[in-house]
């Protein structure tokens, strides 16, 4: 069996893949603080729990955004797993061209995403992330990774309005009954939820015209379904898009 994990700056999601069938995945919240052993006696209970034991895990596959993380979640994997992680990072068999300035500056989780949305759609494509920070990535017709778009994701907006702010209180990130806010709290979700409605619609629109013809747009991340939902351009939500490229991944590199 498999054990992918997505090491995001909010949360880390692990998958248990059997064969190529996505088996279960577990959400946990990214502590740098963590040792080793706290993960990897996280790790092992959450696979305990299914009924798994640490032993039935032939390999992981690791892709992470926050370096401070990595020493303790790989050796956590090392000792309790007992096999050492696949790290996507230099070196990775993408199949993919990335046409950027300096490719080793694209993140692993715009990697992943862009090798699993090639996989699953035809480009072109346009995949937006709703996480911690959205980002956006543009894939031409020739499958090749021709750049993106990083912006502050929901989460950080919210937070950065409250704590610069002397008055307006913290809210729950949900839709509000209209667009016109009645009272501060529906206020300021209508600005979160349609704002960033507004903003990947924006920047979508502007990608198909720069790289020249209309292209399938695929949503990921935790408020995808939500946002996807006031939004005009998103055509496809794919909760499952970074676990599913972290295994195709797998499949390009694992006779390494």
């Amino acid at each position: 069996m498999l054990l992918t994990i997505d090491v995001g700056n909010t949360n880390i999601v692990a998958a248990l893949y059997e064969n190529d069938n996505l088996r279960r995945h577990w959400r946990m919240a990214t502590d740098k603080n963590k040792a080793s052993d706290e993960y990897g006696m996280l790790i092992t209970q959450f696979l305990l729990n299914e009924g798994v034991k640490p032993d039935e895990i032939d390999d992981v596959m690791i892709a992470s955004v926050v370096p401070t993380v990595m020493h303790s979640l790989t050796n956590g994997v090392k000792r309790y797993l007992d096999c050492s992680p696949m790290v996507v990072g230099p070196g990775i068999k993408t199949g993919m061209n990335i046409r950027m300035d300096n490719p080793r500056e694209l993140g692993a989780d715009r990697i992943v995403n862009a090798v699993a949305a090639i996989h699953k759609y035809k480009p072109p494509l346009v995949i937006v992330d709703f996480g911690t920070a959205t980002t956006f990535c543009a894939v031409d017709r020739n499958g090749n990774y021709v750049g993106g778009v990083i912006a502050a994701g929901i989460k950080i907006s919210m937070d950065a309005l409250f704590e610069k702010t002397a008055k307006l209180p913290k809210v729950e990130i949900i839709k509000p009954s209209s667009v016109i806010g009645r009272n501060t709290i529906d206020a300021i979700q209508s600005g979160a939820v349609y704002g960033q409605a507004g903003q990947a619609d924006g920047i979508i629109r502007r990608i198909k015209k720069e790289i020249g013809e209309d292209a399938t747009v695929v949503a990921t991340g935790g408020l995808a379904t939500m946002i996807s939902k006031e939004s005009d351009e998103i055509d496809k939500v794919d909760s499952l898009l970074t676990l599913d490229g972290l295994k195709i991944l797998y499949d390009k590199n694992k006779e390494r």
